[in-house]
C-alpha cells in the first residue's frame, strides 16, 4: 500500500494500546494518518501513542451513558475494544454479559452514532468493526461473545447502508484466534471450563476447525484494515471478511 495514503485522516482506535488495536495504530500511523488511541488502560494508552506519534484517549467504553452525547471527529473509525469471559450459559454471571454487551455492541453504536456527522459532512469515512469468526459461527461457553459479534455484524451492515449514500463504509472483519492478550485470557478460561492443560486448549480447541494450525498475528488483521481505510476499497461496504484459516469454509 502506498506510504502516506492516509496523510491527513483522523483514525480513532478502540482497545488501541494492545494487540489487534494496537497493531491497527501502527499500520494507520506508518500511511500517514494522526492516531487516536482509545483504551481503558491510561498507562498503556499513553505509551502507545507516544509510540505511534499519536495521542490517548483515556475511557471506558462500558459505561455507555457517559457516550450518548459524545461528539467525536475522526475520519476512521476502528471498534476493536472487547473482553471475553468463557462458561456454560447456566452459570454465565449476568452482569458480565450485560457489560459485553455494552462495550462491543452499544459502545460501537454510540462511537459510529458520534463520528457519523463530520463523516457525512465531509462525505468520506471508514468504519471498521473488528468482529470475529465468532461473528458467523457460534462455540460453546460463549454466549455473550457470540451474542455480542452477531450484534456487531448487523449494526455494521445498518450502518453500510445507511453511509453509503454519504461516502461512507462499513465493514468486519471476522478473524479466529489471534495472538492477543484476550486471547492468552482465554486459553486460561477455556482450560479451566474444560478441565484439560493449556497447551491441549489451543491444540483442541483453538486450532482444531481451521484448516491452517496456527494463529493469526496481529499485523496481518492490522493489514487488511488498512486496505479497508483506503481509497482502493470505496466499493467495500456491509462486508464481513473472514481471516479463519479455513474455519468457516466446513
Amino acid at each position: 500500500m502506498t506510504n502516506n495514503d492516509l496523510a491527513g485522516k483522523r483514525a480513532v482506535i478502540t482497545g488501541g494500546a494492545s494487540g489487534i488495536g494496537l497493531a491497527c495504530a501502527e499500520e494507520f500511523a506508518r500511511r500517514g494518518a494522526h492516531v487516536v488511541i482509545a483504551d481503558f488502560n491510561g498507562e498503556a494508552a499513553l505509551l502507545a501513542a507516544q509510540a505511534v506519534g499519536g495521542e490517548a484517549w483515556v475511557v471506558d467504553l462500558s459505561d455507555t451513558k457517559a457516550l450518548d452525547n459524545l461528539k467525536l471527529d475522526a475520519d476512521i473509525l476502528v471498534n476493536n475494544a472487547g473482553i471475553q469471559r468463557v462458561a456454560p450459559i447456566h452459570e454465565y454471571d449476568p452482569d458480565t454479559f450485560r457489560t459485553i454487551q455494552n462495550l462491543m455492541v452499544t459502545a460501537p453504536f454510540l462511537l459510529i452514532r458520534a463520528v457519523l456527522p463530520g463523516m457525512y459532512e465531509r462525505g468520506w469515512g471508514r468504519i471498521i468493526n473488528i468482529s470475529s469468526v465468532h461473528g458467523i459461527r457460534a462455540s460453546a461457553f460463549k454466549s455473550a461473545y457470540v451474542a455480542a459479534k452477531h450484534g456487531l455484524e448487523g449494526l455494521s451492515k445498518v450502518t453500510a447502508l445507511e453511509g453509503g449514500p454519504h461516502g461512507v463504509t462499513s465493514n468486519c472483519i471476522n478473524p479466529a484466534y489471534v495472538r492477543t492478550p484476550l486471547v492468552e485470557k482465554q486459553i486460561a478460561d477455556q482450560a479451566k471450563a474444560h478441565g484439560i492443560s493449556e497447551s491441549e486448549v489451543v491444540e483442541k480447541i483453538m486450532l482444531t476447525e481451521p484448516a491452517i494450525k496456527r494463529m493469526i498475528e496481529p499485523a496481518e488483521v492490522a493489514s487488511l484494515a488498512g486496505w479497508l481505510a483506503s481509497d482502493n476499497a470505496g466499493m467495500v461496504t456491509g462486508s464481513s471478511y473472514v481471516m479463519d484459516g479455513g474455519w468457516s469454509a466446513r
